[in-house]
């Protein structure tokens, strides 16, 4: 979240980081409608005026915590595919970079699926374009999949969204006291996804046999819905 805040706002420093991770704490636990500047002010320790300065509205806020969330899932996301050509491994790494991303994120989890509905105006439509560029990154990466034979002739669109909602809603269950790491979750999410998709041959692999990895150095809620 830092680094896609920094990319957008010049004035950017961990003051806003630290204001936009207790923003939206405020909002999971008391919803947007719910939430007001001055919650934000106490579970945040900064002044009215200190909020003020980083944003005007409250709307502004859960825009900050959007973009900035979306853009960093992206960004990984591009990074970790670059150079990657398997049409498998490539499936993998979006899955795993999604899951990575928001099994350390719940709360701005939880929000991008709940508030969703909340932006207006040319907040909104920003939002909704980055929300289509990862859309259509993670549907160039299905189609390469069928391309390839690996997968069967079906509706990309509803082979993608019903990946993304496999994916999103996992903060709902998600219990790091008794389930597996976020590695081996993405594992299995990806061969479920892979077997269902199948064109009917023995599950596809990753191009050495094994599960692909990414880079260990570095994400249908309402959120995707609509893409």
């Amino acid at each position: 979240m830092a680094q896609a805040a920094h990319n957008h706002f010049p004035a950017f420093d961990r003051k806003l980081a630290h204001i936009l991770r207790h923003a939206a704490i405020v909002f999971s636990e008391k919803g947007y409608q719910g939430a007001s500047i001055r919650n934000i002010s106490r579970a945040s320790g900064v002044s009215l005026s200190g909020l003020y300065y980083y944003f005007e509205s409250k709307q502004k806020l859960l825009y900050l915590i959007q973009l900035c969330t979306f853009s960093e899932i992206v960004r990984r996301l591009e990074e970790r595919l670059a150079g990657v050509a398997g049409p498998v491994d490539r499936v993998r790494i979006l899955v795993r970079n999604h899951l990575d991303y928001f099994l350390r994120h719940p709360v701005e989890m939880k929000v991008l699926s709940h508030e969703a509905d909340e932006l207006e105006g040319r907040y909104r439509r920003e939002i909704a374009e980055i929300k289509k560029r990862y859309f259509s990154l993670a549907l160039g990466i299905f189609e390469n999949l069928r391309r390839s034979g690996a997968a069967r002739r079906i509706n990309p669109r509803v082979a993608v969204l019903s990946l993304f909602g496999m994916m999103n809603w996992i903060y709902t269950w998600h219990n790091p006291q008794v389930d597996p790491s976020p590695e081996s979750i993405a594992d299995t999410m990806a061969e479920i996804f892979l077997e269902g998709v199948s064109n009917g041959h023995h599950s596809p692999r990753a191009s050495d046999g094994r599960a692909a990895r990414a880079p260990r150095t570095l994400v249908g809620s309402k959120a995707h819905a609509r893409m």
